[in-house]
């Protein structure tokens, strides 16, 4: 290409052809090269490591590179992301990846991602993108009735539980009676408080920290042996605080907290809610759509009692990140709390429309719900529920080897999700020895990259926590991950 290829048309002139985009042939072809590699990873998964072995120093490395100037041909990038990238990330959709909240991304949803950035639609007003928000409409109603909540409130797909708790949050406060935050903002106010379990999850925190409320007015409230808020504890705390003149902004309660997968009581929690004036925020961020799968749902709450909600089809729904729901009871919760039309974003109105900007901070929006659509649409609920169900399975089958083998305890059987706590505790240690062992256990087991597990700290010390879930696990990755354990206690144990 010359250099006069690059230069800008004389006034007047013809401009120079578009020379950035592939042609449509060469978009079918690439993207044929992408989906034969794609096919290849899947069938070679359980071959293939979880996660790397280098260095922080070393990825680096691999990417240090200067910044390019001239075209490289597709099939050369994609030979160097497979090269570089992917041996060298820790890979969530692996079978064998059981860290964190295990989840997948499915067939539908992988294909649905790859429509949504070709359409590259902004889902904010109503005009911008007609088809994408009533596709949205319809995923949260369809959300909703997987719940059993009410679905004629205010919803909204948001990127993750962080910001639907904030969202949330901001949403309570805009609810107070006697307040106008929106306008006068906190100065001069009464001092607002928010109340957990010191099981929640950091994202009220970091809540509190950005709407100003100030971590010295989240009120963590020892949970109980299970993991559960204790409904006596939150009552005693609301009355005094009220006595004491603080205002009670929200309860956040959980339907599977992150560390063991507790479930606080929902109906009593509501129950003081109601009689103290204040907003009950549920976060079922994990725990929520597993209600689909028949040996957990009798034991979670119903969840209609919240004030808002959220739940994450990105943890549960066969959904890859991000993908989070963000429900209200109440109509216009969330649009009274965010709705700000400038004159460049006024558009018609017509029944039926709806613009998405409003319940959210967020104006650019991707087209979320398209995914969440293909998924539900080509599984259906009862697929779901049956993948969900094998996942619980699953679960059990690893909470049977670990409860009649010695020296293994499960230390989170009251959850019913397929959440599995573990600890290596031999008579004749003391509990930082065990700590020690439990930690060094869980070291080994994720340096041998076959399988990936991440830990928590409890109220028994330090254990090796076990999240199953993902659409491709089989009962063989649960039994190896079984050996890995096993081996890495007898290796790590020594003569104990």
């Amino acid at each position: 290409m010359t250099t006069t290829e690059h230069r800008a048309a004389p006034s007047g002139g013809t401009p120079p052809a578009a020379v950035g985009d592939w042609t449509p042939e060469e978009l079918e072809r690439n993207g044929q090269l992408l989906l034969k590699r794609l096919g290849e990873h899947f069938a070679s998964l359980r071959t293939q490591p979880v996660t790397t072995d280098r260095s922080a120093k070393e990825i680096h490395q691999l990417f240090d590179e200067p910044l390019p100037t001239g075209p490289q041909d597709f099939a050369d990038v994609l030979d160097q992301t497979w090269r570089d990238v992917r041996p060298h990330l820790t890979q969530w959709n692996h079978p064998r990846f059981h860290a964190y909240f295990s989840n997948s991304s499915s067939g539908p949803a992988i294909l649905a991602e790859t429509a949504a950035a070709a359409l590259n639609v902004n889902v904010m007003l109503w005009d911008a993108a007609p088809a994408a928000a009533a596709v949205e409409s319809t995923v949260l109603r369809w959300l909703c009735e997987m719940l059993s909540y009410p679905a004629d409130g205010d919803a909204v797909l948001v990127d993750g539980a962080s910001l639907a708790t904030l969202y949330a949050l901001a949403a309570a406060r805009e609810h107070l009676t006697g307040l106008d935050v929106r306008r006068t903002g906190l100065a001069g106010g009464p001092v607002l408080r928010v109340y957990a379990s010191d099981q929640t999850h950091s994202s009220i925190d970091k809540a509190a920290i950005t709407l100003g409320l100030g971590l010295d007015n989240v009120v963590r409230l020892p949970a109980r042996p299970d993991g559960s808020m204790d409904p006596a504890g939150l009552d005693a705390r609301l009355r005094a605080d009220l006595a004491d003149g603080y205002r009670p902004l929200a309860v956040v309660a959980n339907v599977g907290t992150t560390s063991t997968g507790g479930i606080d009581p929902l109906d009593d929690i509501a129950e003081l809610c109601a009689r103290h004036g204040v907003w009950l925020h549920v976060d079922a961020a994990y725990g929520g759509f597993w209600r689909l799968a028949d040996p957990v749902r009798p034991h979670l709450p119903a969840l209609a009692v919240a004030d808002s909600l959220v739940a994450n089809p990105h943890k549960v729904l066969l959904c890859p990140m991000e993908a989070s729901a963000l429900l209200s009871r109440h109509r216009d919760a969330l649009t009274n709390t965010f709705r700000l039309v400038p004159e460049y974003l006024t558009t018609r109105h017509e029944d039926g429309s709806v613009d998405f900007m409003n319940y959210s901070l967020q104006l650019g929006r991707q087209f979320r719900a398209l995914k969440l659509w293909w998924i539900l649409k080509s599984f259906g609920t009862d697929g779901i529920a049956s993948r969900l169900t094998a996942s619980a399975g699953l679960a059990d089958r690893l909470r049977t080897a670990a409860g009649t083998a010695p020296h293994w305890q499960v230390t989170n059987g009251h959850t019913p999700f397929p959440l599995v706590c573990l600890r290596y505790a031999p008579e004749g240690l003391d509990r930082a020895e065990t700590d020690d062992l439990n930690r060094r256990i869980h070291h080994r087991v994720n340096a041998g990259r076959r399988s990936f597990v991440s830990h928590t700290v409890t109220g028994d010390g330090y254990v090796i926590r076990v999240s199953i879930g993902n659409i491709h696990t089989r009962a063989e990755d649960v039994d190896a991950l079984w050996d890995e354990l096993t081996d890495a206690a007898r290796r790590e144990g020594g003569d104990l």
